[in-house]
């Protein structure tokens, strides 16, 4: 993108298309969740109604830039996405997720390989297209899975989540390692058999040590303002991709690794950051798929339209499936959840974030590449996403646990409390369930703060009665939870 600094009015007309096109795009994210289809795809068209071609004019075709800024992307969605899963989580699914990172990967790059060469591409463009389009995106899977209004059922949801996290490095070095040998000839080293389980290892290792390290030191300084605090997390954020990185490891898994520290443990002003991580993480969401949309170009997008369709429906309906399939079945799930995680492969800007690597590297043909990823990212997209919701319902993966309360209460404190809010569901079997207020013996540090019945929240009052259904938030010490789990049974999970 041309911008002269010097002339404050091309910049004014360029912020003006970009918050234009944001703007849009949040309005019609509703419309999109209801039908599962990841709202990051809005923001890509609407980058390209934005671009050169396009109704916004804006010309930007500088792919090394795009490389960077969809890197800091990407650990800012991955740091967001870290904080808010649980280890129960990742301990869950550690296994059958690494299974798809890995050969899952590696299987579907090779379908796509073939698929590609049968319909009249060259070796050296089909093993490039099934490498890029090989992983699923963090971000796109996020946005259906959390943003949306799915409430999938376990294993399935998380093997999916974290599989989206840690599989990019395996396409990452499919990707590297075919522009190698384009670029220099040569054969495929076996030591990149090696290079994937280590740079996971790596990255997880050092991730982790780095969200323990900064876990201890938030608990123990006291900062002159509560907005300081996002600040140093996003420092940690950045610290752990750049160290597991020059230690030859995943930065994106280092990433995860170090926030799911963060957020799995007692941080003070802890509802606060996730809350601006959240904004955060979709903010450069927004903004790297608009971007990435910018670089597209209607025009040259004709040309690969069938072979980017063909691709794209082989990707969702063949390579996905039976790699996914195959690397779920051993592990004995039920049919469901096999069909709906072989089911659920969304690309989205990974892909396309890999596809400007050829590019970069001047290998010939790799604008053509591009195209036909960004095609096939489009359709991969649409078909999944779109009968997603179906799906679920028809298989019955629709997670029947309660919604989460529609009111919520927090602390805001600049260091760490001896005390903290927790929230409980009554049900009919806790010993609460019926009685009053009053009635309910607390330890002496611990007391009923807030009750949220439906969409209403309530004063505690000593004659309250709690109903099956209300959500309860009790204020209290470490020590007490226990006892207050004896009278309210386990955490809600919100």
């Amino acid at each position: 993108m041309t911008l002269a600094i010097s002339e404050p009015t091309t910049t004014a007309v360029v912020l003006l298309i970009f918050g234009v096109l944001i703007a849009f795009s949040v309005l019609f994210t509703r419309a999109l969740d209801r039908l599962g289809v990841p709202v990051v795809l809005l923001f890509l068209l609407l980058g390209m109604m934005g671009g050169s071609e396009g109704l916004g004019g804006l010309s930007f075709e500088n792919y090394e830039v795009a490389y960077r800024l969809g890197t800091i992307a990407l650990v800012l969605i991955l740091f967001d996405g870290g904080l808010n899963t649980a280890h129960t989580s990742i301990l869950r699914s550690l296994a059958p997720a690494s299974t798809l990172a890995t050969i899952g990967v590696f299987g579907t790059a090779g379908i796509v390989a073939v698929f590609a060469r049968l319909f009249g591409l060259s070796w050296p463009e089909a093993l490039l297209i099934g490498a890029i389009v090989s992983s699923t995106d963090a971000a796109a899977v996020f946005s259906v899975l959390r943003g949306g209004s799915l409430r999938v059922r376990e294993p399935a949801r998380s093997t999916i989540e974290v599989e989206s996290c840690i599989n990019d490095p395996m396409a990452i070095i499919l990707t590297v390692s075919v522009v190698e040998y384009l670029r220099v000839g040569g054969g495929f080293s076996p030591w990149a058999i090696v290079e994937v389980p280590l740079q996971l290892l790596i990255g997880g290792v050092v991730g982790a040590a780095i969200g323990f390290a900064s876990r201890w030191l938030l608990n123990r300084i006291t900062l002159s303002t509560t907005g300081l605090f996002p600040v140093a997390t996003l420092g940690v954020a950045f610290l752990a991709y750049g160290l597991s990185t020059i230690a030859h490891g995943s930065g994106f898994l280092g990433v995860f690794a170090a926030a799911s520290v963060l957020g799995n443990g007692p941080l003070p002003y802890k509802s606060g950051l996730t809350r601006v991580h959240d904004a955060v993480a979709w903010f450069a969401q927004v903004s790297m798929f608009l971007m990435l949309g910018l670089l597209a170009f209607p025009s040259r997008l004709v040309d690969v339209a069938g072979v980017g369709m063909t691709l794209g429906l082989v990707l969702a309906f063949v390579a996905r499936p039976v790699a996914a399939m195959l690397c779920v079945i051993p592990f004995g799930w039920k049919r469901a959840d096999v069909i709906f995680t072989a089911w659920t492969g969304i690309r989205g800007a990974v892909p396309i974030v890999l596809a400007t690597i050829p590019i970069l590297a001047e290998i010939p043909g790799a604008e053509r590449v591009f195209d036909i990823v960004f095609f096939i990212v489009v359709v991969s997209a649409i078909v999944p996403g779109a009968s997603i919701v179906p799906l679920s319902r028809r298989l019955k993966m629709l997670d029947d646990s309660p919604a989460p309360p529609s009111a919520t209460l927090e602390i805001h404190s600049r260091k760490r409390m001896d005390g903290e809010i927790h929230v409980y569901r009554v049900t009919p079997d806790v010993a609460v369930c019926g009685a009053s207020l009053s009635e309910i013996v607390f330890p002496e540090h611990a007391s009923v703060v807030l009750i949220v019945r439906g969409d209403e929240p309530l004063a505690a009052r000593g004659v309250t009665r709690l109903r099956e259904g209300d959500y309860v938030y009790v204020l209290c010490r470490h020590e007490d939870e226990p006892r207050i789990g004896l009278l309210f049974g386990a955490e809600a999970e919100l």
